[in-house]
């Protein structure tokens, strides 16, 4: 007796799955997906028409033949462990190439016949479209150089295995279960259709996710001939646990859901009743307005209304930093639960370290496995409902997520899963939030992914405090105003793809606040740290923002050497420690430093004047909640600037004596800014030449110097009014061109090699972005080299895992994980001796080989010789910037 063929084994249990009902499986899911409203609808918009029914059949057909390489002897004798068949292990996707597309003729040309290779041309499915639906393992799939006449030696039936047997028995069962596929006539399926592929693809690789779990699909190793409705059933059941089916959640409400069941509110701001009032038809929207002023809630508005219409059964919202999504997070799950109630999904953190969704957490098991903190409820339902947040491969596959932008970025560039991401998503809106703070390889990234996403019909929202009107223009396909044009525009504002004409509330839909304006022309710590105790011994709350994690420990320093004993209860602390706020502290403390930011500048409208300094980075700038009475900031572009200014006098609560009105400081190099001309580099302004270009934190010295006059130009800024006029001041090409030809040849001659590197920078992009205008078969994914893709410019980060004697970090917590900057990493070789680590002087102290850090209420750095442990900082050495 022949073997069966298998296409789901589990070494453990001892079973197997009939190879044929795994792709009736896939073929079910793929066949539910595309039933659903917004998938449906995607594939329609990419195919560039309708789909009949006949189509779809033969689409469902064709994905049941996703895995038809598993038919390869090869590949079956991996099942029998303890049979010998004569042949070696082989994989099933580049051999179900060699089943219909071997580069010099079919391997098989019998088993290509049985499985309907003269239907599949017949039905118009190109090679392209082929060769999509069999790449679902993460990268477009590629003939192996194989002599052919060995490709057929391979290609026979071995031992037990009679190859020809099954391979007709698959064929016969695939007429059986699709017949209408084999009818003749029907409208060939597109051809050359780039669009329509890559979605295929990647609707093909999730089908291929849900469809491989025994949960929804138990193992059955004999072929049953009605096992077709047995798929169907498990898919229907699959898709709506998992949420991919929203249809129960859209069909539970008996009235439409009002503004005040999703935010609480009565009524809605003038600019979210702009948002409600959007046409659902426009695909890309971007919505200009003030920190602080409700835009989250506009875009669950627009992400419900929506919803509600079918035209999305998701959304994701990506935001600058993981802080921002942690923080975000919470927000979402609430939003939720007051608009869906009972039938609510459970929004997922979609950030790398975390296995969270809705309330609840998950630890990560072996075998791929999440043991959930709620387990031993017993609740089923609810831990199937969070099979996205499993895996973050799946996170776009949620109907709900909160997450980083790079989750998202990582569906448009050449790296393994990205048509699974890319697909995923496009049945959500997908909202991005503070776009102004990508640099020129993010924003190109960015941009591709919205075009692609858009181009199949999906929807998307962009939001920001301070665009300016040239990045405007480009994101949404317009042109440029010139700059009384751009200053005369009203905010807020709401613009659309579709028009290139603003609408804007009628009635100022805000309270304005007049923010005194101080310029302090130095930059060293000590000067800083005088002006912040000043202020906090007045009971002044006091935010400090430095460029680099430098210069805020070096401030912290200089800080602690002035206080008087009388002055520590000013200082920032976790527990009892004094510290400060950046990026290089372990993700346990990390969140602890989250908390107590938020309650020492916390934004309760009872809360007492009492003075506090909280000293930080670029962390501080947007996503924490936080208000301040006082801010004292390095100088940094207009739109950043703005940024921080909205961590000021936030709401309206009780300020001490001298602060009742808002005021920034800002401080500016002593020297001026044309010393950085050379190039230079000081704390976050200028740059350094290297290889790519001119490289730095904020290195468009006229951008800077426009911001620079505007701070001394005038000294009460009137916020939001003024938002338009002051980003465009610092930011329009006419004004740029202006201060050129006022300060001379040197400064224009800067800024055309700042002008290359980002050119440079977007061609980097450019270079590993998927082009999903092109058929799929002209695809190709880099071999060996996807580590160094990446979503943001720089150098892999490094996680250090301390799983054994792991020590206690320096706020009293366990510390599992640190996280080293790629840049310290250069002298570190993999034959270096393992990870070290010990306690010293309230430290701990790593080694790897020659390399050593340390880690204390600092934060992490390296550790030079000589250290004493007073003081982490490592000079400024390591300008980079701080997300």
């Amino acid at each position: 007796m022949t073997r069966a063929p298998w296409g789901k084994f589990d070494a453990s249990a001892g079973t197997r799955h009939h190879l044929a009902h795994h792709c009736a499986d896939v073929a079910a899911i793929f066949r539910r997906l595309v039933m659903l409203p917004a998938f449906s609808a995607r594939l329609e918009q990419a195919a560039g028409d309708a789909i009949t029914d006949i189509q779809l059949e033969r689409l469902t057909a064709l994905v049941f033949l996703h895995d038809a390489g598993k038919l390869h002897p090869g590949f079956q004798a991996r099942g029998w462990p303890g049979e010998s068949w004569g042949v070696n292990p082989h994989g099933h996707v580049h051999e179900g190439l060699e089943i219909f597309l071997a580069n010099d003729g079919v391997a098989n040309l019998p088993l290509a016949r049985s499985l309907h290779i003269d239907s599949l041309v017949g039905w118009g499915i190109a090679e392209s479209l082929l060769r999509a639906v069999i790449s679902h393992h993460g990268r477009p799939a590629r003939n192996q150089v194989r002599n052919l006449s060995d490709a057929k030696q391979c290609w026979r039936s071995r031992g037990p295995y009679d190859l020809e047997a099954v391979g007709q028995e698959m064929g016969r069962i695939m007429c059986q279960w699709f017949p209408a596929a084999f009818e003749h006539g029907g409208t060939e399926l597109p051809c050359d259709n780039g669009q329509f592929e890559h979605l295929i693809c990647g609707l093909t690789t999730l089908a291929d996710w849900l469809g491989s779990s025994a949960q929804w699909f138990p193992h059955m190793a004999q072929l049953d001939g009605t096992y077709i409705e047995t798929a169907q059933k498990g898919a229907e059941r699959a898709c709506i646990a998992v949420g991919l089916d929203a249809l129960r959640q859209r069909n539970a409400r008996n009235s439409a859901i009002c503004f005040s069941d999703l935010t609480g509110f009565s009524s809605p701001n003038p600019q979210q009743a702009l948002v409600g009032e959007i046409d659902l038809n426009a695909r890309a929207v971007i919505l200009e307005a003030e920190t602080g002023s409700g835009k989250t809630e506009a875009a669950l508005w627009h992400y419900v209304r929506l919803f509600e219409a079918g035209r999305v059964d998701g959304l994701y919202f990506a935001v600058p930093t993981r802080a921002a999504a942690v923080q975000l997070h919470a927000r979402i799950v609430n939003a939720a639960k007051r608009v869906f109630g009972k039938d609510t999904p459970q929004p997922v953190l979609a950030v790398p370290g975390y296995i969270k969704a809705g309330d609840v957490e998950g630890t990560a098991l072996p075998h791929w496995r999440v043991l959930w903190d709620d387990a031993a409820r017993g609740e089923p339902e609810k831990q199937h409902a969070r099979w996205a947040a499993e895996h973050s491969k799946r996170y776009l596959a949620a109907q709900i997520a909160v997450g980083t932008v790079d989750q998202v970025m990582m569906g448009a560039l050449t790296v393994k899963h990205a048509h699974l991401r890319a697909a995923s998503l496009s049945r959500s809106l997908l909202v991005i939030d503070e776009v102004h703070a990508s640099d020129a390889y993010m924003t190109s990234v960015q941009k591709a992914l919205l075009d692609s996403h858009v181009a199949v019909g999906g929807y998307a929202m962009l939001m920001s405090a301070t665009l300016g009107s040239t990045a405007r223009a480009k994101w949404l396909g317009h042109s440029a105003p010139d700059f009384a044009a751009a200053c005369a525009i009203p905010y807020p504002a709401l613009w659309t793809s579709e028009t290139d004409t603003a609408q804007s509330p009628e009635a100022p839909p805000y309270n304005s606040k007049h923010v005194a304006m101080e310029t302090l022309v130095t930059m060293a710590a000590e000067a800083t740290a005088e002006r912040a105790l000043t202020a906090a011994r007045r009971g002044a709350r006091v935010l400090v923002i430095r460029n680099t994690v430098d210069r805020a420990i070096e401030t912290l320093s200089a800080l602690e050497a002035l206080a008087e004993p009388v002055d520590h209860g000013l200082l920032f602390r976790v527990g009892n420690v004094s510290t400060l706020h950046h990026s290089r502290f372990a993700p346990t403390d990390r969140k602890l430093l989250d908390q107590a930011v938020e309650a020492a500048l916390n934004t309760d409208k009872h809360r007492a004047p009492e003075g506090r300094i909280v000293i930080g980075t670029q962390t501080l700038e947007q996503s924490l909640d936080i208000d301040s009475d006082l801010l004292i900031t390095d100088l940094c572009p207009i739109d950043v600037l703005l940024q921080r200014i909205g961590r000021l006098h936030r709401h309206k609560l009780a300020r001490p004596a001298g602060f009742e009105e808002p005021r920034c400081i800002v401080m500016v190099p002593e020297g001026g800014l044309a010393l950085l001309l050379k190039p230079a580099f000081e704390n976050g302004l200028g740059a350094w030449r290297a290889a790519g270009g001119l490289q730095g934190v904020y290195r468009d010295l006229s951008v800077l110097e426009l911001t620079r006059r505007l701070v001394e130009g005038d000294p009460v800024w009137t916020i939001p009014e003024m938002n338009r006029p002051l980003v465009e001041s610092a930011l329009h090409p006419q004004q740029i061109k202006a201060l050129h030809e006022e300060l001379g040849p040197a400064w224009s001659a800067y800024r055309d090699d700042v002008v290359g590197s980002e050119l440079g920078d977007r061609l980097a992009a450019s270079g590993v972005l998927i082009d999903r205008t092109k058929p799929f078969e002209k695809c190709a994914f880099p071999d060996g080299a996807e580590q160094k893709i990446r979503t943001r410019l720089g150098e892999d980060n490094v996680r250090l895992l301390l799983a054994e004697q792991v020590p206690v970090g320096p706020f009293g917590e366990p510390v599992t994980e640190l996280v080293l900057p790629g840049r310290w990493c250069r002298e570190i070789s993999g034959e270096d001796a393992p990870l070290e680590h010990s306690k010293n002087c309230n430290a701990i102290v790593l080694s790897i080989g020659d390399a050593a850090f340390r880690y204390d209420r600092y934060g992490l750095a390296r550790q030079r010789d000589g250290d004493n442990g007073s003081q982490s900082a490592d000079g400024i050495a390591d300008p980079v910037r701080d997300d």
